[in-house]
């Protein structure tokens, strides 16, 4: 069974930091693209930022401000957020998928996480 934990939201002031994890289990972590993505209150949820291998992507909005990453040996993925801005206040999730390209472009991926608040305070 695959699952998908995210952990690491709360409250920030905005400039603030946070580290968002994600730990899976159940798959071959290494093989897999990951996303994370988020949605606000009243809005669809969108994409963030992917990582497959050593490329990362990121939506225009957290580009120079979010770090994706992953480690391997840990079945974790991480989305290290800094200069916070109220903005990114959401419900962040992780997800999987062998496709790249259905994480950057879809919102089917094959395994989702539960979510983890994010709020951010002016």
């Amino acid at each position: 069974q695959v699952q998908l934990v995210e952990s690491g939201g709360g409250l920030a002031q905005a400039g603030g930091s946070l580290r968002l994890s994600c730990a899976t289990s159940g798959l071959t972590f290494s093989r897999y693209a990951m996303g994370w993505f988020r949605q606000a209150p009243g809005k669809e949820r969108e994409f963030v930022a992917a990582i497959r291998g050593a490329y990362a992507y990121y939506v225009d909005s957290v580009k120079g401000r979010f770090t994706i990453s992953r480690d391997n040996t840990r079945n974790t993925m991480y989305l290290q957020m800094n200069s916070l801005k109220p903005e990114d206040t959401a419900v962040y999730y992780c997800a999987a998928d062998d496709s790249l390209a259905t994480i950057t472009s879809s919102l089917r991926s094959a395994y989702w996480g539960q979510g983890t608040q994010v709020t951010v305070s002016s």
